[in-house]
């Protein structure tokens, strides 16, 4: 067979991560050219009724990470545009239905793929009057969320919010599992072919699986059984997605998904299984361009999790995670809980390890429940005090996370909310700066 031209292969990603760089060096490995479609060099022109999309590619590898910025449909409606001029791997309408857990649900349930109960309701009120539907403990989560964020465990008791801060939230059946320690299980697929798997388990004093909370992973490639695979590639598939990492788990019922992510990370699966779904994206878009592959080379390029920095990346870097975004000193941000949000001023303290919030801000937003107590020293005083500690979603410089705070009465301070090092480790403190234009104040002693 005559050697074919190479192909040039785009990834769109604003944001700079692993997978990005693992799939941009192996479609170089591959034979075929790369370009990074990001802020630096991209642009949409139309002249004369001609569009042109620069820089110039043959196909494109969406990975635009939305589920964590506070306006995902900026970000979407670009990809969108791309979609329309070239071939695009995870086409924007899918990830729109991937990265909205109901539309999720919905379009799970319509193929027949088995997912756990769940309600959104847009009024409160609505909301908790189904409340009863689910036992003793439910989930509630917002629609849009990444990295176990905006994920509570509710009891009969706890009233629950339509929306938490500017995100839909909704409710949903817990899977029990008995007798065992918490797990569920990340399945990659790439073009409807599961190339890995592995065993997520819930961190101490956490149900929640996320490698990125803490959880620990194990391989399940091969131990997995064919029908957990199959409901994978079937969630994939009924989802639009050309690669996914979902998340199955399994209860006296059998195997239910839970998400289906359109931007999974390859450093648990790595960890895990040794195999990384990079050449396996690569030769997928690789080929939609009408280019070839070496299948073996592909396999060896597997066994590699290549994120040295690739030939693609402009030689100014976007921000990422060794380039924070600055914030102030003192700067306004927005908790959210299960019965509401509010928007405060917060005080930035490196020197504190936690994240602390006022007593009553944490009740007036339904941050919770109380998962442990943890003792900390608070300034020069040389004892320990014993604080709970609780779920909160903070927003801060468009971005979102979820931290385990601890709750103290801080009436008698000026500000309800300390920043600690779980939340400005994201993040450059510029002390100078002050959201509240209040240039006199000394930083006081926290931790």
């Amino acid at each position: 067979m005559a050697d074919v031209d190479p192909v040039t292969v785009g990834v769109l990603s604003l944001h700079t991560s692993k997978e990005t760089k693992a799939i941009l060096n192996a479609v170089e490995d591959l034979g075929h050219e790369t370009e990074w479609l990001r802020t630096e060099n991209t642009s949409v022109s139309v002249t004369g009724g001609s569009v042109v999309l620069e820089p110039d590619v043959d196909v494109i590898a969406n990975r635009m990470l939305l589920s964590n910025t506070e306006h995902p449909a900026e970000e979407l409606g670009l990809a969108n545009t791309f979609a329309q001029l070239v071939p695009t791997l995870n086409e924007p309408t899918a990830v729109l239905t991937a990265i909205h857990k109901l539309s999720t649900a919905t379009t799970l349930a319509a193929n027949d793929v088995r997912t756990p109960d769940v309600t959104l309701a847009l009024s409160s009120d609505t909301l908790n009057a189904t409340r009863d539907r689910y036992g003793e403990e439910a989930v509630y989560k917002t629609a849009i969320g990444t990295h176990g964020g905006g994920t509570w465990k509710v009891g009969p008791d706890d009233p629950v919010n339509a929306m938490v801060g500017n995100r839909y939230a909704f409710l949903q059946e817990l899977v029990e599992q008995e007798d065992t320690r918490h797990r569920d299980v990340r399945v990659y697929v790439v073009g409807g072919e599961v190339v890995a798997a592995m065993y997520r388990y819930a961190p101490d004093n956490d149900w929640r699986t996320n490698v990125a909370l803490g959880g620990s992973v194990e391989d399940a490639t091969d131990d997995l059984p064919e029908d957990a695979k199959e409901m994978a590639r079937r969630a994939s598939s009924a989802v639009g997605l050309d690669y996914a990492g979902v998340d199955l788990v399994e209860g006296d019922e059998g195997w239910f998904v839970l998400e289906v992510n359109p931007t999974a990370g390859f450093k648990g699966l790595y960890q895990a299984t040794d195999v990384s779904p990079a050449p396996y994206i690569a030769k997928l878009a690789i080929e939609r361009a009408g280019g070839s592959v070496d299948d073996d080379r592909v396999q060896e390029l597997s066994t590699i999790l290549d994120d040295t920095r690739p030939t693609a990346q402009p030689s100014k870097p976007a921000q990422d995670e060794t380039d924070p975004v600055i914030i102030g000193y003192i700067e306004e941000v927005v908790l959210s809980g299960t019965s509401g949000s509010a928007s405060v001023l917060a005080k930035s303290d490196t020197g504190a390890t936690r994240t602390s919030i006022d007593t009553s801000l944490a009740a007036e937003i339904g941050a919770g429940p109380i998962k442990s107590i943890t003792r900390v020293k608070s300034g020069s005083s040389k004892t320990a005090r014993s604080r709970p500690v609780v779920d909160v979603v903070v927003g801060i410089g468009g971005n979102r996370h979820t931290v385990t705070a601890s709750v103290e009465d801080r009436s008698h301070m000026d500000y309800q909310v300390l920043l600690g090092r779980d939340i400005l480790s994201h993040y450059q403190v510029d002390v100078s700066r002050r959201t509240d234009g209040d240039d006199g104040d000394t930083p006081e002693e926290e931790e």
